[in-house]
């Protein structure tokens, strides 16, 4: 199989869909690949085996990954913008400033996978299992975290503005400084995470489970909603008032 040449061929078919072929590479066998710089907007990569590919600075907008294998791959820089990865794996993967806007994520694995600095701006990342990943500095605005399991994440001064995390899983999670503003952490659980200097302007946290949960510096401005404390659940009640 000539990569070089499908590859040529895709570029030739992005440009006229009449010439060339569209990249389409499920159930390829890609262990190792190097696909760096790799111009695959739009290609079929579905249930590809990507394992330790190196797609540094791949061009992959709107790439189908569905169920992809991409565990220990090398994405970093990547951009994935509207790319689908549902189901796909990416366990300890290189993402360190991939570019992954309105991507879909759902049910995705990046357990162990470096996202530092990865733009997440309205991702769906619903499900997603996301335990011990590094998304310090990562931009995940709007982001769909619903569900999502974040246990040991590193989320240092991420900023989740926006963001959806109902009934998502953030015990032992690492928030030192991140910027919670008006996000949606209704039924959270958020166990023994650090939220140290994090700012939870606006942040609904109706429900949130918050035992042992270090809240040193956190400045809270509920608007018309004030935070009591009971049993290490958070409970709100309806009143005009500012905890700092």
């Amino acid at each position: 199989m000539d990569i070089a040449q499908m590859l040529a061929d895709h570029v030739r078919w992005q440009e006229d869909d009449t010439k060339g072929t569209r990249l389409c590479l499920g159930d390829v066998e890609l262990t190792n690949a190097d696909l760096r710089y790799a111009d695959l907007e739009g290609a079929n990569l579905r249930d590809a085996n990507l394992q330790g590919a190196d797609l540094t600075d791949a061009y992959l907008k709107g790439t189908d990954l569905t169920n992809a294998d991409l565990r220990g791959a090398y994405l970093t820089r990547a951009e994935l913008e509207g790319a689908t990865l549902r189901g796909a794996k990416l366990e300890g993967a290189d993402l360190t400033n991939a570019y992954l806007r309105d991507a879909d994520l759902d049910g995705a694995n990046l357990r162990d996978a470096n996202l530092q600095g990865a733009d997440l701006t309205d991702a769906y990342l619903k499900g997603t299992d996301l335990t011990n990943a590094d998304l310090r500095g990562a931009n995940l605005t709007r982001a769909d975290l619903d569900g999502a399991n974040l246990r040991d994440a590193n989320l240092q001064g991420a900023n989740l503005t926006d963001a959806d995390l109902r009934d998502a899983d953030l015990k032992d999670a690492d928030l030192n400084n991140a910027d919670l503003t008006n996000a949606y952490l209704r039924d959270a659980y958020l166990e023994g995470a650090d939220l140290t200097d994090a700012n939870l302007t606006d942040t609904d946290l109706r429900g949130a489970n918050l035992s042992d949960t270090n809240l040193a510096n956190v400045g809270f401005k509920l608007g018309y909603h004030e935070a009591i404390f009971a049993d290490g659940i958070l409970q709100i009640r309806l009143r005009q008032s500012q905890i700092i």
